[in-house]
């Protein structure tokens, strides 16, 4: 009963000091990130820049982007790219591990791993002067934007955003270190859960207004409470694979085989980043028109607008196949097999090995088809759901689905240093009282 009570479980938290003083200081991280969020860079006229994201209806590369940074960037802030540099960086250097047998070879040792990281800051401060430039570029494209437009501008954007995106991603490395959870994902977090605030405003204001019916709002509140429920059921989703380790132990002169343990494979190895690829792919041709201004390039844009069929089975495709490669990239069956095979541990029914790394990527290749299926689901039936009950405004599973899986993923963090402090606890008053018994009767 105690764990089922809000405030026993805020007491608890509260009473166990190492976790009280991550949270603390991950909070305040976090408000230094946000106050940075809203301090507008010299030379930018926000208003401007504001009323354009307004009505582009927050579509395209821009808008997603803008989404993941909590509206830095249609603010034009010194935290305007976020951590969104670091994310792009970190990811390719991923990707990199699984492709380069260099890299891979690295990566498996602890050395290996440091210079890894070191070479994903640099490539991270890298992306973000080449995406500040391209920032103030367009930028100065917007009419009355940029008070003074020329290359001092172009200077000072690049440093001051560069400066920003490091300082960025300092802090999310803290949070990681000293505080609770990864600090990149709740940077992410964080900005979009700001953003629900308005969105619910919003929705109000157009539901007093007579832009949205009373029974579209009912259908909204459903459709959101699905999709919430799917996302939980998607990210917890796993596949357990059974799995038998040969130790044996002497107990009372008879061996005695361990117990059998599994290998969970989840449904959703890919995470969000499929839904990330797909829309932006499926961008393109709307940032090339809106860049060049090539009509060829404006009709391929106006095809794919969001909501319509080209654009749905476009995406629907897109998710597809980026959950499938993302999937292969991550995912390494045949480290699983000689990780397994080093402890002796085996599959029942399975040799180990190479037949054992097969019958992995079997199962993985299976069960990833209905996680990728459920994935294109949540990403595009807000989307159809909107269009159906004329929404004026866009909502998506993309944001739903961050926001549920690092919300979990903390909540998991949490939960592990209650049930450490609570064993630990334990084992101290055990110590405690064996010695007090052994005074009373042995006299030690």
């Amino acid at each position: 009963m105690a764990q089922s009570n809000p405030a026993q479980a805020l007491a608890n938290i509260r009473n166990t000091p190492e976790l009280w003083e991550k949270i603390v200081f991950t909070f305040w991280c976090l408000v230094l990130y946000r106050l940075g969020s809203h301090i507008t860079a010299p030379g930018v006229d926000a208003v401007a820049l504001l009323d354009f994201f307004n009505n582009q209806q927050s579509n395209g590369l821009l808008g997603l982007y803008d989404l993941f940074v909590g509206g830095g960037l249609s603010r034009a802030t010194v935290f305007a790219l976020g951590i969104m540099p670091y994310i792009s960086a970190s990811i390719f250097a991923q990707i990199g591990t699984q492709l380069i047998p260099s890299l891979d070879k690295l990566n498996k040792d602890e050395e290996g791993r440091k210079k890894i990281t070191q070479w994903t800051r640099y490539f991270t401060v890298a992306l973000a002067m080449v995406q500040a430039w391209g920032f103030a570029l367009f930028t100065e494209s917007l009419q009355g934007a940029v008070s003074s437009p020329g290359f001092g501008f172009r200077l000072q954007m690049s440093v001051i955003l560069t400066a920003g995106a490091v300082f960025v991603m300092w802090l999310g490395e803290q949070i990681t270190e000293r505080g609770l959870g990864n600090g990149a994902s709740l940077i992410i977090f964080f900005s979009i859960v700001e953003r629900f605030w308005s969105a619910i405003f919003q929705t109000f204001n157009f539901v007093s207004t007579g832009a949205v019916g009373a029974f579209s709002l009912v259908v909204l509140a459903l459709v959101m409470v699905g999709v919430v429920a799917g996302v939980v059921a998607l990210t917890l989703a796993a596949r357990r694979v059974l799995i038998q380790i040969p130790q044996r132990t002497m107990a009372r002169g008879r061996m005695r085989e361990a117990a059998r343990n599994f290998i969970p494979l989840r449904i959703n190895s890919a995470g969000v980043m499929p839904i990330v690829f797909a829309q932006s792919v499926i961008v393109v041709p709307g940032a090339l028109a809106q860049f060049s201004g090539n009509p060829g390039l404006q009709r391929a844009a106006d095809f794919f607008a969001e909501g319509s069929w080209p654009y749905l089975i476009a995406s629907a495709l897109l998710i597809l196949f980026f959950t499938y490669f993302y999937t292969s990239i991550i995912f390494n069956p045949i480290d699983i097999a000689e990780n397994l095979k080093k402890q002796g541990g085996f599959i029942p029914g399975v040799k180990p090995g190479a037949k054992t790394a097969e019958y992995i990527e079997q199962v993985v290749t299976r069960i990833t088809l209905p996680g990728a299926l459920f994935l294109t689901a949540i990403a595009l039936f807000p989307v159809i759901i909107a269009k159906w009950i004329n929404v004026p405004f866009r909502f998506g599973g993309t944001s739903l689905l961050i926001v549920v899986g690092v919300a979990l993923d903390t909540m998991a963090q949490m939960q592990q240093h209650l049930l450490l402090r609570k064993y630990d606890g334990f084992m101290k008053k055990g110590r405690v009282r064996f010695r007090g018994r052994q005074g009373a009767t042995g006299g030690f």
